[in-house]
């Protein structure tokens, strides 16, 4: 992963909207330091050094590294720590002069929310040795509250079934529990750290309802025979050997937290309308055997980019994305390549695509992909798309229906080639084609079905012929 600098103050952090997370200069709140210290009877005040918000999707983060020690001076642009977000590692600076007094989350500490305390500094020439700790109280109101779709704020406890069932069972009170899940839910793996750290939980004892007498005695149930399924699933317990019907739980990381909340988010509030056309690749195929004996090697998915590239160029109300209150016509062709990740899928942006070569457009999507796995992607190349490409062909799938990538109004996604006998309709023979299957996903609310079908036909058009297009 690519670490890059940048200082505390650089970042704010918007609460998500309907569509999208997104970066602005705001009021709301800032992420920096106090900038006062002073001695009190309980000691020195510290400039508070809290999680900041490094990247568009960012609800939490992880301490990668300390790069400072404690009692260590610090100058103002000093490296802090390195965060990983859910995009990148990113290297935090100081914008003020002290010394790092105390450490509050070690090298390692995962799932760390938006505005938690994770550092105390005190001014230079103050006793860094007498910083004053914030109460666990104190800090936890310091951390910063999510705001929902409808700017409201939520502070009651979440707990999942699991968590829930745990506590309950064992008595233990949910408040005590420091929550890691996505906006602040309770896992499992927080009930069972709770767990650990009770000595002697006690359980809690059952209320059966007072019922009636009856004339007539009910007679006692009697027990699940054996190999029945029980009701409730028995616990698993890390690092001992699972018992039959029990279940692992696997923390997801912080990339594919927020792919799971985008998918969502997707396919819930977008109405998703779906057309594919058969595109012959015969010409395609023959132009790139013509490159490749001048050592120009180019793949099929360029050829799909600049078509789709020059198609939306020549049909700007396809160009377009949902802002909220309506369609948002797009001035520049942008196009979001699909890559997969060890850590999940993520979107590097072919900019300008449809001025671009072909030649140009695979050396920027080889570049951007490579940069992809390595985790070394910068926000702005992976930020702004106007129009996303999925390609399985290399996987052999025929054909699939892909998930648009909000605030984009469609997605292309893309099948593998194949050869299918078809009767020429002119001479009334046989022959064989190179078909491809595309499915286009459109939002309904800014691409109905017929300006899709034209985007399709327009697209075959393009790549079929593709002398029609600037290739260089």
């Amino acid at each position: 992963m690519k670490k890059i600098k940048y200082k505390q103050t650089d970042f704010l952090f918007l609460s998500t909207e309907a569509t999208r997370m997104t970066y602005k200069y705001t009021t709301l709140y800032t992420l920096k330091f106090c900038t006062t210290a002073k001695h009190t009877a309980g000691g020195v005040s510290p400039l508070k050094v809290q999680m900041p918000a490094l990247s568009p999707t960012m609800e939490q983060g992880n301490i990668v590294k300390w790069l400072k020690k404690e009692g260590e001076a610090v100058a103002a642009g000093d490296a802090l720590c390195e965060i990983e977000t859910d995009k990148a590692v990113v290297t935090m600076e100081s914008n003020d002069d002290g010394v790092l007094a105390k450490i509050l989350m070690e090298e390692g500490s995962r799932n760390v929310r938006l505005g938690t305390l994770i550092a105390l500094m005190v001014e230079e020439g103050q006793d860094w040795k007498h910083v004053e700790i914030p109460s666990p109280d104190a800090m936890r109101s310091l951390k910063p509250k999510v705001l929902s779709h409808s700017l409201v704020f939520f502070s009651r406890l979440r707990l999942s079934p699991a968590a829930r069932h745990i506590l309950d069972t064992h008595g233990l009170d949910p408040k005590l529990a420091t929550p890691t899940g996505p906006r602040g839910i309770i896992t499992k793996e927080d009930a069972l750290n709770l767990l650990k750290a009770s000595p002697a939980p006690k359980a809690v004892p059952s209320v059966v309802a007072s019922t009636p007498p009856s004339p007539i005695s009910a007679p006692a149930a009697s027990p699940p025979p054996p190999g029945s399924r029980p009701n409730i699933p028995p616990l698993s317990v890390p690092g001992k050997p699972g018992a039959p019907g029990t279940f692992t739980e696997v923390p997801a990381s912080n990339v594919r937290r927020v792919i799971a909340q985008r998918l969502t988010q997707s396919k819930t509030t977008i109405p998703h309308s779906y057309a594919s056309i058969d595109c012959d690749m015969a010409a395609v195929m023959q132009l790139r055997k013509d490159l490749a004996k001048e050592q120009i090697k180019v793949s099929v998915n360029d050829f799909i980019i600049k078509a789709a590239a020059v198609t939306l160029r020549e049909m700007p109300e396809v160009n377009v994305t949902w802002s909220g209150d309506g369609a948002r016509a797009l001035d520049s062709v942008h196009i979001s390549i699909a890559v997969a990740t060890d850590k999940g899928l993520i979107t590097p942006i072919i900019k300008d695509a449809a001025n671009k070569g072909v030649q140009e457009i695979s050396s920027n999507a080889k570049a951007l992909a490579q940069k992809a796995r390595d985790g070394k992607l910068l926000p702005e190349e992976y930020q702004g798309g106007s129009f996303s490409i999925s390609n399985l062909g290399m996987f052999g799938i025929s054909g699939f229906s892909a998930v648009i990538n909000p605030p984009q109004a469609c997605i292309l996604a893309v099948g593998t080639s194949r050869a299918e006998l078809q009767l020429c309709e002119d001479d009334q023979t046989l022959s064989t084609k190179q078909l491809m299957t595309v499915t286009l996903s459109s939002d309904g609310r800014l691409v109905d079905d017929e300006l899709a079908s034209r985007f399709l036909d327009k697209f075959r058009a393009n790549l079929e012929k593709p002398q029609r297009m600037a290739l260089v």
